[in-house]
């Protein structure tokens, strides 16, 4: 009868439940999900104040050329945050052109620059098979903040 006994008790069970941990891993995939496109890299550049009427540009996102305070360009389709030399800016350019030959292309110049630096930027931009270049400006009737 003792033997009957213990055959009857049950064991421990050394298995992990892990239901709540992917649970708690969805949750974060989530989170991860909708905070990623917020969490977009950019260049702080003082734009001067200009009147004029936005630009449509269809559905494609334009290819913008950012021109720094400290005279140095970016790319927005370099998400790195770091300044580019006038060949690198040339040579990424002509490339994304070569794809899409319709891209609208714009160029944010900080209005602290010296605008040479900003022709300099158009120069290449034309050498690298640039047809029109926007500029791009803050309205003027905006708030200084």
């Amino acid at each position: 009868m003792a033997r009957n006994r213990q055959r009857s008790r049950k064991r421990p069970m050394a298995e992990m439940n892990v239901v709540p941990y992917i649970d708690v891993m969805l949750v974060l995939l989530v989170i991860f999900m909708i905070t990623a496109p917020l969490l977009t890299q950019g260049v702080k550049v003082d734009l001067p104040k200009a009147e004029a009427e936005a630009v449509d540009s269809g559905d494609q996102e334009p290819l913008v050329v950012t021109v720094d305070a400290a005279g140095e360009y970016h790319l927005n389709i370099d998400n790195t945050g770091k300044s580019i030399d006038d060949d690198t800016l040339k040579q990424r350019v002509a490339t994304v052109l070569s794809r899409q030959p319709k891209r609208q292309v714009l160029v944010r110049g900080d209005k602290d620059v010296n605008y040479g630096r900003v022709v300099n930027a158009m120069v290449l931009l034309k050498g690298a098979g640039v047809e029109s270049v926007g500029l791009v400006t803050e309205p003027a009737d905006k708030p200084e903040k």
